[in-house]
């Protein structure tokens, strides 16, 4: 190996760290806790059903013995988030990389016409939760004088819709809360960052996509000419979590295709 190769190779190494990812059965979360594993990072595979989280830690474990386990959480209950932290701290001993990815939006319509019980589920999963986990993993990140916590925003929060509004609100508030905790969390060696990315094709967007006419309506309007996939996001997240992200703190790294260019 070359000393520039070895040089790059440790920007990016996560080996010893270990990472938890909600919503990480599918889609961007589960990309993500393959390419933070195959960087060296013990990964927790998170998600409501335990079936799907423990196939995803035993197709990493296949690749790399030993670097993932699964633990099932809702992030509706505070107790299973809890729950999904002491877990990881009993089989790895610490946290130094948090994932929040999974998020709910159970409306697609009128602003004007969302439900209550909606539209509170909507920012009590997506905006709520991630302020329990932050708040459960800054303790020992703090002790610790270094962490990284990545929140999976969108698009959505940087633009106006007239179909997803109350998750696109949602979105917004993820960017304001990594601004506001980076401030908080900074002086103690903690990052904390966004991820917007744009339409990427997973079963959570599949509304937005399925049809062959939106596909390509969609794809058309972007520069790139496709729309996302969920290995285009994990870069980005491996990178705020790494030694390359060590001065990046507050940010929204928007990973749209061009989208919003």
């Amino acid at each position: 190996m070359s000393e520039t190769t070895s040089l790059t190779g440790r920007l990016f190494d996560l080996t010893g760290k270990v990472a938890v990812i909600t919503g990480s059965s599918r889609g961007i979360g589960k990309a993500i806790a393959e390419h933070m594993a195959a960087h060296g990072a013990k990964v927790v595979i998170s998600s409501r059903k335990a079936g799907p989280c423990e196939d995803v830690a035993a197709a990493i474990n296949a690749r790399s013995p030993g670097h993932a386990i699964a633990v099932p959480a809702n992030i509706s209950s505070k107790a299973d988030l809890q729950a999904l932290m002491d877990e990881t701290r009993k089989a790895f001993g610490k946290i130094d990389i948090l994932v929040c990815n999974a998020a709910s939006n159970p409306y697609y319509g009128s602003q004007l016409e969302i439900s209550d019980e909606a539209f509170t589920k909507i920012l009590a999963n997506n905006i709520i939760a991630s302020n329990w986990m932050i708040g459960m993993v800054a303790p020992e990140m703090r002790a610790r004088k270094d962490g990284a916590i990545i929140i999976i925003s969108s698009i959505a929060g940087i633009q106006g819709t007239t179909v997803i509004g109350g998750y696109a609100i949602s979105k917004a508030a993820d960017m304001q809360l990594a601004r506001n905790l980076a401030h908080e969390l900074g002086p103690d060696n903690i990052r904390i960052n966004c991820i917007a990315p744009g339409l990427v094709k997973t079963d959570f967007a599949r509304a937005l996509w399925e049809n062959p006419d939106g596909e390509q309506e969609e794809a058309f309007a972007t520069p790139l000419r496709r729309l996302g996939e969920p290995d285009d996001i994990a870069g980005a997240a491996v990178y705020l979590a790494s030694r390359a992200g060590a001065w990046t703190t507050g940010q929204t790294f928007i990973v749209d295709g061009g989208t919003t260019c």
